[in-house]
């Protein structure tokens, strides 16, 4: 499945892949990239693959190895910090007692200071964090060797995070948006509070979207990109996938900005609060 929907997404003019040990698709993305770079549609210089450092390896991490997709490359142009905590290590991935998952105290200053060794190496071109507050950004910043390139976050409409946005741009860190539509297929144990609402189903977003003759998904991945903000929507259906590229040929009105500004509640669609480095608080 993966495989197909990767497949699919380079022939769409995808070049931004983005994985982790915890989604279980390295392997099938590592196929997609080889066939794909024996059909030459694509060069592996043209990939922009993204893994993460997943919060079960983050107690290891003094010793850092890099997630390869199976038989594709010899480096990774981006590595993230996932998680600001461990879990600890068992046979099951997200390892659980009394309904709570079960974590391991470690500082996420000593994980970083692995990743800068493995940026050393040139495995990895760039490293970056995933999830991580202003605070624990500061904290980071004035500790590390190397600054974090990217800060990966949840961001949408309900959760706009102005803050997170202008402190990022003043220390020249990306943002990359997770769960632009809100995350609808997300595992319930992985879910924030119940939400009301549906993103994709707002009146306000349908109402822009209507107007400019676009679906409500176009319209949230525009908002990103009219920000200057890098977007990772989650599909593995093609027309899904190529439907999300069609949203380079408008743009949204600064009124238009002001409505999906308008819509923030707050609301976090991943939240996982059982470790003292829980960064939302």
């Amino acid at each position: 499945m993966f495989q197909g929907a990767v497949e699919a997404a380079i022939a769409a003019g995808y070049r931004h892949i983005d994985t982790a040990y915890s989604y279980n698709n390295e392997v099938d993305i590592g196929k997609a990239l080889c066939s794909k770079t024996k059909q030459g549609i694509i060069r592996r210089q043209d990939m922009f693959i993204v893994s993460k450092v997943g919060a079960e390896e983050n107690r290891r991490y003094s010793k850092p190895r890099v997630q390869h997709e199976e038989g594709n490359t010899s480096y990774l142009f981006s590595q993230l910090m996932q998680f600001l905590y461990g879990r600890k290590m068992g046979d099951e991935l997200f390892p659980k007692k009394d309904g709570k998952m079960l974590t391991c105290d470690i500082d996420y200053v000593d994980v970083w200071r692995g990743m800068e060794a493995l940026q050393a190496s040139g495995k990895v071109k760039s490293i970056g964090v995933s999830n991580f507050s202003i605070l624990q950004l500061k904290r980071l910043l004035a500790l590390c060797r190397v600054p974090p390139a990217v800060n990966q976050i949840e961001l949408h409409p309900y959760l706009v995070q102005t803050d997170m946005i202008e402190f990022c741009k003043s220390k020249n860190i990306a943002l990359t948006a997770y769960s632009p539509f809100g995350s609808p297929a997300r595992p319930p144990e992985f879910r924030g509070d119940t939400d009301p609402h549906k993103l994709l189903e707002d009146p306000v977003v349908a109402d822009i979207a209507k107007k400019h003759r676009h679906s409500p998904a176009q319209v949230l991945l525009r908002y990103h990109v009219q920000q200057g903000i890098a977007v990772i929507p989650k599909s593995d259906k093609p027309h899904h996938i190529l439907e999300n590229t069609k949203m380079f040929d408008f743009s949204l009105t600064e009124e238009d900005m002001r409505a999906l500004r308008g819509l923030d509640r707050g609301w976090r669609a991943c939240i996982i609060k059982s470790h003292p480095y829980y960064p939302f608080v």
